[in-house]
């Protein structure tokens, strides 16, 4: 396996495009909300830090960018970080990989990554919350890309849920039809609470360890699974976020909350790995959401 310079440089330039992207979308909705309890408020601005890996040695073993914004007058708090690190992953972390049946774990542990990681925890209850990923892994045996993008709302509209999943389909059909059923059901598989036995949301795509052998293939596909999103989450943003609520809807969103910081702690494989290989902690539980409830 080579090292794929240049694959690895095209792909974080990618990540840091599609963030920049998203920021500037997500700042342009806190300017335009004009109606509400909030629409008098300042719109709300990302806060942007670097972060950074930390390695046993004290070597430089990566980073990358923390983006929040917190108490706007549409998001409550969303996140937006994008990553680059390397270095050699710990016996753990090792032993994880190698139980999946990445090559060359045993032998070499070396590794790369980069990737974007968005979460958004919404204001008005009737905007859902919405998860999204992309990101390319590598090691001296194999590469691979994995993320995707899930929809959270803690009061349903199925109008809602079908417009996100018809963005999501419409971005992947070109790359084969068979491309959308595969990742809608993994996304259902993944983002599922087994304690709970429900779902943690209404899904949506997703897919890891991504390698068709075909490089410029699978990064098309990486490439336009990130630009759905917008796409798929924005009209809902603009639908949903005048619409009026009170103290019922806020419990209702604390609660499922709640569902989500569960998941999230417990079972993601992400907030794992970021923990495990010393990355930012600050950036790695970005996700959880400022308030939740339980019952």
């Amino acid at each position: 396996m080579t090292e794929m310079k240049q694959e690895k440089a095209r792909a974080a330039a990618w990540f840091r495009q599609l963030r920049d992207e998203i920021v500037t979308a997500f700042e342009g909705l806190e300017d335009s909300h004009d109606t509400g309890p909030l629409c008098g408020a300042t719109p709300g601005r990302f806060e942007v830090k670097e972060t950074r890996r930390a390695s046993d040695d004290g070597s430089d073993a990566g980073g990358g960018l923390m983006s929040v914004m917190r108490g706007g007058r549409v998001f409550e708090k969303v996140g937006v970080n994008v990553s680059e690190v390397y270095g050699e992953l710990g016996e753990a972390a090792q032993k994880a990989m190698a139980a999946r049946g990445v090559p060359g774990m045993e032998s070499d542990p070396r590794f790369w990554a980069s990737g974007i990681s968005l979460v958004a925890h919404m204001q008005n209850p009737h905007v859902p919350a919405v998860h999204m990923n992309t990101r390319m892994f590598w090691t001296p045996g194999a590469w691979w890309f994995g993320g995707g993008s899930d929809l959270n709302p803690c009061i349903e509209y199925a109008e809602d849920t079908a417009h996100f999943h018809a963005e999501q389909k419409a971005h992947l059909d070109p790359h084969g039809a068979a491309h959308y059923p595969r990742l809608k059901e993994w996304a259902d598989e993944y983002f599922y609470i087994p304690h709970r036995h429900r779902a943690r949301g209404v899904g949506g795509i997703f897919m890891d360890d991504q390698n068709s052998g075909d490089w410029e293939a699978d990064f098309a596909l990486t490439r336009d699974i990130g630009r759905a999103f917008l796409k798929a989450y924005q009209p809902l943003v603009e639908k949903r976020r005048s619409q009026p609520w009170g103290d019922a809807e806020k419990e209702t969103q604390l609660v499922h909350r709640g569902l989500y910081a569960e998941y999230n702690l417990v079972y993601d494989r992400g907030t794992k790995f970021g923990l495990a290989t010393g990355h930012d902690a600050d950036a790695v539980l970005m996700s959880l959401p400022p308030l939740a409830k339980w019952i």
